[in-house]
C-alpha cells in the first residue's frame, strides 16, 4: 500500500540533448496520515454533497448548466491563450471581429466537445475512447486541427520553450503514452484504491498532464475529465462544478504545483490545492444558484405580472433568457412566435422592467442581454 507522503511519480531520462519523464504507475492502493489533507478531503467531499443536493431542488437546471459551460470553455480556453470573453463566445459567429474568430471557434468547439462528453457518459464510461471522441470536437476546423484531433500522439511533444532542448518539462515518449493513459483510466474505476472521489481525480489529472498524450488540447481536455469523473461516478447527478475559473486565478501555483509533483513528489501538496480548489469552485456554484433562484423569482412574481395580457408570451421568453442570455431580436422571434413589431414590444417592455440591456448602440443587429444573470458568471 502506497503512503501518499512516499509518493514516487517517476524518474526523469536522458536522450540526445533533452530529458523526458518516464512516470511510475498509479493505479494501486493508498493511505494517508497528513491531517490537513484528511481534513480538506471531507470538507470537499461534503461541499460537493451540498452542491448536488441544491441543484437537484433548482427547477430547469439544465437551462443554468449551458451558461456555466460557456463560462467553462471561455476560462478553459484563457488558460491556453485564447481571447475570447463569456459576451462574445454567446454570439453568433459573424458578429465575431475577423481577428477573434479562431479564438471565438475554439472556445465554442469546447462548448460542443463538452456537452457530447457529457451525453456520451450515458453509452460510454469515462474512458480513452470519450476523451479522444472530445479531442476530435476540440480540434475541428481550428488551429490544431493537423495535430491529430481524436488521436493520441506518436511524436515527442513538449511544454514551455521553443525546442526540447530548452522546455521546461517534457513529457514520456510516444510509445509510452497508451500504457500509461491506461493505467489512469484504471485508476479512475478503482474503487479499492483507497482514495476519496476528490483525491482520486485530483490525482488521475496531474497524471494525464504529465502525459500530456494529445499534441495538442491537453490542458482543456484533462480539465474537462475532472468535471466528466464527476458525473460519471455520480457524484454530481448534474455538471455543475468546473474547476478552471480556479486554476485560471491560481495559474501559476497550478503550474507549480504539478511540476513539484515531478520534481520533488509532493504530491500531497498537489492534493491540497485541488481539494480548496474543489471547496471554493463548488461554493461560487451554490451561492451562484441561490441568486439565479432569487433573480427568477423576481422576475416572476414581481416583474412580468405588471405584462397584463402578455405574462404567457413574457415568462416564455424570460425562461428562454436563463438559457440564451443574448438574444437578437430573431431569437425572441422564433422562440415566442410573435411578430417582428410585437418582439421589439415585448423587448422593451424588459427594457423597462430592467430585465434586458441594449448592448450595442446600433440601429441594426441590436444585441440585449440579461444583465443581472449574465454577471453571475462574469465574477
Amino acid at each position: 500500500m502506497q503512503d501518499l507522503s512516499n509518493f514516487k511519480a517517476g524518474v526523469f531520462a536522458k536522450t540526445s540533448g533533452y530529458k523526458y519523464f518516464i512516470p511510475e504507475k498509479i493505479n494501486m492502493q493508498y493511505k494517508w496520515s497528513d491531517i490537513e489533507l484528511t481534513q480538506l478531503c471531507d470538507k470537499a467531499t461534503l461541499k460537493l454533497g451540498e452542491l448536488n443536493a441544491f441543484a437537484s431542488l433548482v427547477s430547469d437546471i439544465d437551462h443554468f448548466i449551458q451558461m456555466h459551460v460557456a463560462k467553462e470553455a471561455t476560462v478553459s480556453s484563457k488558460i491556453e491563450g485564447t481571447q475570447t470573453n463569456i459576451e462574445e463566445t454567446l454570439q453568433r459567429e459573424e458578429f465575431i471581429s475577423p481577428e477573434k474568430r479562431n479564438d471565438w471557434r475554439e472556445v465554442n468547439n469546447y462548448i460542443k466537445a463538452l456537452n457530447e462528453a457529457i451525453n456520451g457518459l450515458k453509452k460510454l464510461p469515462l474512458s480513452s475512447r470519450l476523451l479522444k471522441k472530445a479531442h476530435k470536437t476540440l480540434l475541428k476546423n481550428v488551429r490544431g486541427e493537423h495535430k491529430m484531433p481524436g488521436e493520441f500522439r506518436r511524436s515527442q511533444n513538449w511544454i514551455g520553450g521553443a525546442s526540447l532542448k530548452d522546455a521546461v518539462f517534457v513529457p514520456p515518449t510516444a510509445d509510452l503514452v497508451g500504457q500509461a493513459i491506461g493505467d489512469v483510466e484504471n485508476l479512475m474505476h478503482n474503487d479499492e484504491c483507497g482514495l476519496p472521489h476528490v483525491m482520486r481525480i485530483a490525482l488521475a489529472h496531474y497524471q494525464f498532464e504529465t502525459i500530456h498524450p494529445f499534441l495538442d488540447g491537453n490542458g482543456r481536455i484533462g480539465r474537462l475529465m475532472i468535471s466528466l469523473y464527476f458525473v460519471s461516478h455520480e457524484v454530481l447527478s448534474k455538471p455543475v462544478l468546473y474547476l478552471s475559473d480556479f486554476f485560471e486565478k491560481n495559474k501559476t501555483l497550478y503550474y507549480d504545483n504539478l511540476m513539484r509533483v515531478r520534481t520533488h513528489n509532493n504530491l500531497v501538496q498537489w492534493l491540497k490545492f485541488v481539494l480548496v480548489g474543489i471547496i471554493e469552485t463548488a461554493q461560487k456554484a451554490i451561492d451562484g444558484l441561490k441568486k439565479i433562484i432569487a433573480i427568477k423569482k423576481k422576475i416572476e412574481e414581481q416583474k412580468i405580472v405588471k405584462l397584463g395580457k402578455k405574462i404567457t408570451v413574457a415568462k416564455t421568453l424570460s425562461d428562454y433568457l436563463f438559457l440564451q442570455p443574448i438574444v437578437l431580436i430573431d431569437n425572441v422571434v422564433k422562440v415566442t412566435g410573435l411578430s417582428k413589431v410585437s418582439a421589439y414590444k415585448l423587448i422593451e417592455d424588459f427594457e423597462k422592467l430592467g430585465i434586458l440591456v441594449e448592448t450595442t448602440g446600433m440601429l441594426r443587429y441590436r444585441m440585449f442581454q440579461f444583465k443581472e444573470y449574465f454577471d453571475i458568471f462574469k465574477n
